[in-house]
């Protein structure tokens, strides 16, 4: 595969085992969903086919979209909130970024005896990170839609030029369409009736 949709899948990769780690079911919807268009966008590359490359190029719009929502989101832009919208997980669930409690050099401490927490939930408090769970996030989703806007460009490229190569091509004379001629029937080579 071309190096730029393997950078794109190993990217997607790492980012679904983060999602899974922290149950963020969207993401993980819409990380399976660019997995699957990455792979009809190699596919489609392998196979000279446009329409998959093209297909591909139209779910990297929706992508870019996709990161730029999560961004926003992570950075509570408007009126989004991760303290009331549980957006990520669906409603389902009070789980939050996997990298909340795992960033680099964070502390995790369990706060005992609290009211706070809901059934079968306890509260912590996370304190020493090097780098908050939400820039992580942000950066991570930077990252895809730079990726992605390469792969865009790489995409329509590609399908440009299979789409040039197949309308040069003339499947009756081959590549050289202006030296073709139809074979002209001889004399010998005619149709006799056959009597019995």
């Amino acid at each position: 595969a071309p190096p730029p949709r393997a950078l794109l899948q190993v990217a997607a990769l790492e980012r679904q085992i983060f999602d899974f780690l922290g149950y963020q079911w969207a993401p993980i919807l819409a990380n399976f969903l660019h997995i699957m268009a990455v792979i009809l966008g190699i596919f489609g590359t392998i196979q000279y086919r446009s329409r998959y490359l093209m297909m591909y190029a139209v779910w990297l719009v929706l992508w870019v979209g996709w990161n730029a929502f999560i961004i926003c989101f992570y950075l509570e832009v408007g009126r989004l909130s991760q303290d009331r919208d549980f957006i990520m997980t669906f409603n389902t669930s009070l789980h939050r970024s996997w990298w909340m409690e795992n960033g680099p050099g964070c502390l995790v401490t369990p706060v005992l005896n609290s009211n706070l927490a809901p059934e079968d939930h306890h509260v912590i408090t996370v304190s020493g990170c090097l780098l908050d769970y939400q820039y992580i996030e942000v950066v991570s989703s930077a990252t895809q839609i730079f990726l992605a806007l390469f792969g865009f460009v790489y995409a329509c490229y590609v399908s440009k030029v299979f789409l040039e190569e197949e309308d040069s091509f003339d499947f009756i004379g081959g590549f050289d369409s202006y030296g073709y001629q139809a074979p002209q029937k001889t004399s010998h080579l005619q149709l006799q009736p056959l009597y019995t």
